[in-house]
């Protein structure tokens, strides 16, 4: 029996892309790769009892779960840590290597840090939405989600003085979040995919839209999921070993781009810092290695991809 895909809302899946003759690339600098760190800031956003939730929330590294009838005080304090200590060390070492990088900033968590906004201004970094706070968009009626998104833009404008450029949901987005912002018209990119090494234009209600892909695989979130890394050597061992096949690739005529997920709760603990700062300095160290925020590959693709053969 041929199996058929269906016909249901949201965008088709594309199983092929771009198959087995990917664009020769050329990034800024003749870079051979491209590094994009993605910061989600969400300490602040996160569920709780306090914020006037039914229930705590979790990924709070802590070896129990509470009732949600309960006010989980511990996990609160985690996230806490997030805010208060790890996102501010976490600046500090990117001021350090002047490396600029993508924070996916919930709105509610940058208007409850407001310093965080400020140091994003400060030094460059892009703020991009990681939506109004950190909530699953796929539970969210189709004007709801509209609503949280514009109330999005007027809090990023607030905070980090200007709009955000660039759009990641928590975990996943709805059917509807892709159609949503391009209505709304002013963003550049979402990074709501996970499929590739590589931007891509996607089409949506006949206008051109263009996907900045993610990862999970190297993501500061395997330190706490059940099949994650044992300890920050793994971290730098998987993203050194990425980095070096995808600068192999590079040089043979093929240069890709890759994505690490940090989280300020959990690699702005001073043990996993360092894991990150050897990941840095080993990647500067290479000469050919572009450090960048996702809206200047964005913009780098959206001026060049012409230019790309195949």
């Amino acid at each position: 029996m041929r199996l058929v895909d269906q016909d249901i809302p949201g965008p088709r899946r594309d199983y092929v892309g771009y198959g087995a003759r990917p664009p020769k690339v050329f990034w800024p600098n003749d870079a051979q790769a491209v590094v994009s760190l993605c910061i989600n800031q969400e300490e602040g956003s996160e569920y709780s009892k306090a914020a006037g939730d039914d229930r705590n929330e979790g990924l709070a590294e802590i070896p129990y779960t509470m009732g949600p009838e309960y006010r989980d005080l511990c996990a609160e304090s985690i996230y806490e840590y997030g805010s208060r200590a790890g996102v501010f060390r976490l600046l500090r070492l990117f001021d350090e290597y002047d490396v600029k990088t993508t924070f996916y900033s919930a709105a509610v968590a940058l208007e409850r840090n407001p310093e965080v906004g400020e140091w994003l201004q400060k030094s460059g970094h892009e703020p991009c939405s990681h939506g109004w706070r950190w909530e699953e968009h796929w539970l969210l009626d189709r004007e709801e989600e509209r609503q949280h998104i514009q109330w999005t833009i007027e809090s990023f404008q607030q905070t980090t003085g200007q709009r955000p450029l660039g759009w990641y949901c928590r975990y996943g987005p709805s059917v509807n979040t892709r159609e949503l912002l391009v209505e709304e018209g002013g963003f550049v990119y979402d990074s709501d995919a996970y499929n590739d090494d590589l931007p891509y234009f996607t089409e949506v209600k006949g206008k051109r839209h263009l996907v900045v892909p993610y990862s999970m695989v190297y993501n500061d979130g395997r330190y706490v999921l059940a099949q994650g890394f044992g300890g920050p050597s793994d971290f730098f061992d998987i993203c050194k070993r990425a980095l070096d096949e995808l600068r192999r690739e590079g040089h043979a005529g093929h240069p890709k781009m890759m994505s690490i997920g940090l989280h300020p709760r959990w690699a702005g603990q001073a043990g996993r810092t360092s894991a990150l700062r050897e990941f840095i300095e080993y990647g500067v160290a290479q000469g050919d290695v572009w450090f960048a925020r996702r809206i200047d590959i964005a913009n780098w693709w959206l001026e060049h991809h012409e230019e790309f053969e195949r």
